[in-house]
């Protein structure tokens, strides 16, 4: 319990830091972010359980990576995360979960996600801001990858890219588990 609230009270921090850079106020971020008020205090008091696509529209409104707004400080010039170390930020019907590992830093930076995904289950996920492009390559199993409501299979060892700046879905496809490598790179001068 105490790694949770924890990484709560890193999360408050650094939404509420991010809103104070950019002079926004509770009301304008949540308008801007379409979450309400009342999710915002309790987000910046490190109360309560935001889910996934709660914590990827503020990371977009401020202009941010999801893990910005989750990380503390770095310390040293290699970090090593283990993957059963991170929690998974999204969770499955089915069992499947995302996790994101790590960003890297700089101007230009990249996350790195793990996915499962189960045969039928799905995340559609929201446009995120202009210039950011992803890229997922199938490790084991088949995807469906929907982008702007054209679906693409992607399977076992393939790799796909594509701006993100539209609707995009991942949708696991085929008779067992698909799992994938996902990197998000974030355009020049959008995160902090």
């Amino acid at each position: 319990m105490a790694e949770t609230e924890a990484a709560l009270r890193t999360l408050a921090n650094n939404v509420r830091g991010a809103r104070t850079r950019a002079g926004l106020s509770l009301d304008e971020l949540g308008r801007r972010a379409k979450v309400s008020k009342g999710s915002l205090v309790a987000l910046e008091k490190a109360q309560g359980n935001p889910n996934f696509a709660t914590l990827v529209r503020l990371a977009d409104t401020l202009g941010l990576s999801v893990s910005a707004l989750l990380e503390g400080p770095v310390e040293g010039r290699v970090r090593v995360v283990s993957a059963e170390a991170v929690m998974p930020l999204w969770a499955g019907d089915k069992g499947g979960e995302a996790r994101l590992l790590l960003t890297t830093a700089g101007p230009a930076p990249v996350e790195v996600w793990r996915w499962k995904l189960e045969p039928g289950e799905e995340y559609p996920s929201h446009p995120h801001q202009a210039g950011v492009v992803e890229t997922v390559n199938v490790t084991a199993g088949r995807m469906l990858l929907v982008v702007d409501g054209i679906e693409h299979l992607v399977g076992d060892g393939q790799t796909a890219t594509f701006a993100g700046d539209v609707p995009h879905t991942y949708r696991g496809a085929g008779t067992g588990t698909c799992h994938l490598i996902m990197t998000v790179h974030i355009p020049p001068g959008s995160a902090a």
